[in-house]
């Protein structure tokens, strides 16, 4: 997954009348990218999914946005997956009154945003640096040492 001291916050939505194959198609554009490059793709992708995964992925940036206070342009998305939710067995008739099943599946929508760990550098850079620089602390006296003669110069004949 990813390193676990960036804040980051998920969004689920459950059992919603989709196939989780079919979600994690859709899914696996969108995964590790930013939030704008993600809500872009989802926009353009016409698979029914991609509404469904919008919601998902806005109410994730949503949960980000209220309790870590995270700008939602600048967060990433960190794991987006897909599981099985429970089957609705249906059946249609066929000829000579027989039955065919029909599986209504259900899947369940996870969408976890968070910090891109260059913002998250960033951020810890400036709350690192103290407000106002202070002057530095005087240096102890150094024992002094014995000043070097300059080398005596040459003089020159003049003719």
């Amino acid at each position: 997954m990813a390193d676990t001291s960036l804040m980051q916050s998920r969004a689920e939505a459950k059992y919603v009348r989709l196939s989780a194959r079919k979600a994690r198609v859709v899914l696996d554009h969108i995964r590790g990218r930013s939030v704008p490059e993600a809500r872009t793709i989802l926009a353009f992708t016409s698979r029914a999914a991609a509404e469904d995964i919008g919601k998902v992925l806005g109410s994730a940036v949503a949960n980000a946005e209220s309790t870590h206070a995270l700008d939602g342009d600048e967060l990433v998305i960190v794991a987006a997956y897909a599981d099985e939710g429970p089957t609705l067995k249906r059946w249609r008739a066929r000829a000579r009154g027989r039955v065919n099943r029909i599986r209504k599946r259900t899947c369940h929508i996870t969408v976890i945003v968070g910090e891109s760990p260059k913002v998250a550098e960033a951020t810890k850079r400036k709350a690192a640096k103290p407000a106002a620089k202070a002057a530095p602390a005087p240096k102890a006296p150094a024992a002094e040492k014995p000043k070097r003669k300059a080398p005596a110069k040459k003089k020159e004949a003049v003719a």
